[in-house]
């Protein structure tokens, strides 16, 4: 017989409790395995798997102002959910097939053409054909990826993807930089479960119902929201000024977008030098566009305060060493100097047929105080004045930038990207 003393032995009484005797001389161990799942079952939890997936198709192509807005929404929806498939599809020639794969996202190509100006040109007579052909590989790239939602951004490549996403059944959303819609996404917006515009002036010129428009502004690079120090930025372009107070040096930033702007590079080229004469704690950062770099190179002579480049990819820096940008007024643009809160002078581009960048830059006129060179107007004395009246008035400059960042959305992208997958968490996948 065993007896256990409790509480602790003291002096006074306490109780003996005994243990029973076991019923059995035997022990019986049981070994229990975990059930096994037939190949049916495995097959089944992993189909589960990949329908709780988010899995989202960009439609983005052709220039820069479709591209990077699109890029800006998948990473916010990355941040939000990290297991969430993205693809994009776009052209098989224009900046996407850099930049997206180097933004870490996979990149499918489709034939696509522009639509010309005018409309009724017989340059147009062949479009219905080759759309068909870009349907036709849309439908076989959405029918294999299953995506949840289409995003379109814009442009020739994005029509036929994302009437092929809402005619099959998915969810689509159309979102809009200008303050005027192109042709694509004003037709697209009759389909779209949601437009996102980025101005209350643009949601009167969609013919879609109204209440599926949201203002959101455009959505930036992520990395143009972080915060890089001036003088950091500045050492990364000129590196002497590592050593250099940063009250001492002024820094002009001319952007002539992805492809050029032939008249701003020849207004600049006439006046750089002398600029750079007359003001020595001048420098200048000229992004010159793709197309004119080899000409504008091989005029431009070589300085330690210019820095001449075909294209900036570091734009985070650019915009944070810049004190004033010179710029064509193409929607993101526009919305990357109210992030940033740059004063800037924009020079509308005379190509674009129905007007979006002026109607752009009359709004940022608006909104910060930019200054406007039409194509007209531009030639050296008209450039040369605009950043002389800027860069003299200390005043002027602080205003501009505190207008610029009070008008600003900075958080564009994320509001999008938490409406697009509520879209997806309300409503069940398409159907093929």
């Amino acid at each position: 017989m065993v007896f256990c003393k409790f509480p602790p032995q003291s002096h006074s009484h306490f109780s003996r409790l005994c243990l029973p005797k076991p019923r059995s001389h035997f022990l019986c161990c049981l070994s229990i395995d975990p059930p096994t799942l037939d190949s049916s079952q495995l097959k089944l939890k992993s189909k589960q798997r990949e329908e709780k997936q988010l899995r989202v198709v960009f439609a983005a192509g052709g220039a820069g102002g479709q591209i990077f807005p699109a890029v800006a929404i998948a990473d916010e929806i990355k941040i939000t959910n990290p297991d969430a498939q993205i693809l994009f599809i776009g052209t098989d020639s224009g900046m996407e097939t850099s930049v997206v794969p180097s933004s870490g996202y996979d990149f499918t190509p489709i034939p696509a053409t522009p639509l010309m100006r005018p409309i009724l040109s017989l340059e147009n007579l062949s479009i219905p054909f080759k759309w068909l052909k870009s349907m036709g590989a849309s439908w076989n790239i959405i029918k294999e990826f299953k995506p949840q939602v289409v995003v379109g951004t814009g442009g020739y490549v994005s029509f036929p993807i994302c009437l092929i996403a809402s005619l099959k059944g998915f969810k689509m959303v159309i979102q809009e930089q200008s303050s005027i819609p192109g042709l694509a996404n004003w037709f697209l917006s009759l389909f779209a479960d949601l437009v996102f515009v980025a101005y209350n002036s643009s949601v009167d010129s969609f013919p879609t119902d109204k209440k599926k428009i949201v203002v959101t502004g455009n959505p930036v690079r992520l990395s143009l929201r972080k915060f890089v120090s001036e003088a950091v930025a500045r050492a990364y372009f000129f590196p002497r000024l590592a050593k250099v107070s940063e009250s001492e040096v002024v820094v002009l930033l001319v952007l002539g977008g992805s492809f050029g702007a032939n008249s701003m590079n020849i207004a600049l080229f006439n006046i750089y030098n002398q600029m750079l004469v007359d003001r020595q704690n001048l420098h200048i950062v000229w992004e010159t566009g793709v197309e004119s770099f080899d000409e504008m190179e091989s005029l431009v002579r070589n300085h330690p305060r210019l820095v001449l480049a075909p294209f900036l990819r570091s734009m985070d820096m650019a915009y944070a060493a810049a004190d004033l940008v010179v710029s064509r007024a193409g929607a993101m643009t526009c919305s990357e100097l109210l992030v940033t809160g740059k004063p800037a002078i924009l020079i509308p581009s005379p190509i674009d047929a129905e007007g979006h960048q002026f109607q752009n830059a009359s709004l940022m006129a608006d909104l910060a105080g930019s200054r406007i060179i039409t194509e007209d107007e531009l030639d050296s004395t008209t450039l040369r004045n605009a950043i002389t009246d800027i860069l003299d008035n200390e005043l002027l400059m602080k205003t501009m930038s505190e207008r610029a960042l009070q008008a600003a959305k900075p958080n564009a992208g994320a509001e999008i990207a938490e409406r697009v997958i509520a879209l997806v968490d309300l409503s069940p996948v398409g159907a093929l």
